[in-house]
């Protein structure tokens, strides 16, 4: 009986399900309006080494998408605002980069790995989740993502 009543607490985020509202999250920084967005919300901390990598390719994805609706949200796990600050300002990310200073959202959303992006559809429903960052791979598997979730009509109210 104990076993299932944890199975049943977890609340883990997965594909199909609603994204937690960013607004309502408790982070750091200005956090841009999603609603009936297409939206890429990545989590990463400045210790890890393939979101170092990741930066670029989002910095290309957001330059190439953002005038057709894109929004990329990168949310920092790092508990350490130097650190923070210091990635950011090497980086220099153009899109918006926030801080989940208390881990409130990443423990909600049961963050498996840094760093992991979810891409979330117009209706506020996870669509992939993607575990890491792998280079060319990761970037040409969003990409297709991207656009067949940009190319999608918004459903009737």
């Amino acid at each position: 009986m104990l076993a299932a009543c944890a199975t049943a607490t977890r609340a883990e985020v997965k594909t199909g399900d609603p994204f937690p509202e960013l607004a309502a999250a408790g982070l750091e920084g200005t956090v841009p309006v999603t609603e009936h967005q297409v939206v890429l919300v990545d989590f990463w901390a400045s210790w890890c080494g393939p979101c170092k990598a990741s930066f670029p390719a989002y910095a290309r994805l957001h330059a190439d998408f953002s005038p057709r609706g894109l929004v990329i949200v990168a949310i920092s796990v790092d508990q350490d605002e130097a650190a923070f600050a210091a990635f950011v300002k090497r980086m220099a990310p153009p899109f918006p980069v926030v801080r989940d200073k208390d881990q409130q959202l990443v423990r909600q959303v049961m963050v498996p790995a840094m760093p992991t992006s979810f891409l979330v559809g117009r209706d506020g429903r996870v669509r992939s989740v993607h575990r890491g960052f792998h280079g060319a791979e990761t970037d040409t598997v969003l990409r297709e993502e991207i656009v067949r979730l940009l190319d999608e009509k918004p459903s009737s109210p």
